[in-house]
């Protein structure tokens, strides 16, 4: 580190987030750099927004590891973490936010539609947390965080496939916060809402004002105002909360 770099508490441990190349992801990674965590983030493609989180993540002065990896394939995500735990340092908190949408009617949605949002949003969760939660266990410490949406809460027309995987992930997470309470481990997950990310940027500006119609605060929420419930989480501030779905959603009513 240089002279000039930010002194942080070195108190935290190692992260490891997936998705941490734009959005939500990339966000968490600079929030828990904030926090003084080392981060090890995955990235499936997006190598230059990849490279600039790892250099202003790093430029906080924590240790940074970047690796593209494809959360959905099983051997990848274990690879990935063992990694990680190698130039890093044992997890002591892991945070899925890894996910895609291919948004279309039922009736016309075909088969790559349903299983690329499924093997990405809810394998992937799967894949990773298993990879993360044994040395956890080990060590009797940890948090998982993963990223569910009000989608998985409350469903939305023309997103059977993402809300079922999203659904998915609350039922994952709860039931992961019984098994591995009694190891120190607390498990959680977070429900955004319209949060302004390159997803909701693609949406058209008709589309977009019928949306902010239904939030009470009325704007979308920005990537930093999930994170900070995510840092949250994974501190010791939240060492009493386990098996919980926090939504943030600013007053959406679907």
């Amino acid at each position: 580190m240089t002279g000039d770099q930010p002194t942080v508490a070195r108190t935290a441990g190692t992260a490891l987030v997936s998705g941490g190349s734009r959005g939500i992801g990339a966000a968490t990674v600079l929030r828990l750099a904030e926090d003084g965590w080392d981060v090890g983030f995955c990235y499936r493609a997006d190598g230059e927004s990849a490279r600039r989180v790892e250099k202003a993540a790093g430029e906080l002065g924590v240790r940074v590891l970047a690796v593209r990896a494809d959360v959905s394939d099983a051997v990848e995500a274990k690879e990935f973490t063992a990694r990680v735990e190698g130039e890093l340092g044992p997890v002591s908190a892991a945070v899925s936010c890894a996910g895609i949408t291919r948004d279309r009617p039922l009736a016309l949605m075909d088969d790559a539609d349903w299983h690329q949002v499924i093997d990405t949003n809810l394998d992937g969760v799967f894949h990773l947390c298993r990879a993360a939660v044994f040395s956890m266990m080990k060590r009797r410490t940890g948090a998982v965080v993963t990223l569910s949406s009000v989608s998985g809460v409350y469903g939305n027309a023309s997103q059977v496939n993402y809300a079922a995987s999203k659904a998915g992930i609350i039922g994952f997470t709860k039931s992961l916060a019984q098994e591995v309470g009694r190891y120190g481990i607390r498990a959680n997950a977070v429900a955004p809402g319209l949060i302004d990310t390159d997803m909701t940027a693609e949406l058209p500006e008709r589309i977009r004002g019928r949306l902010l119609d239904s939030v009470a605060l009325r704007r979308f929420g920005t990537a930093g105002e999930v994170a900070e419930l995510v840092a949250f989480l994974v501190s010791d501030r939240a060492s009493y909360v386990t098996g919980s779905v926090l939504e943030v959603h600013g007053g959406i009513s679907l």
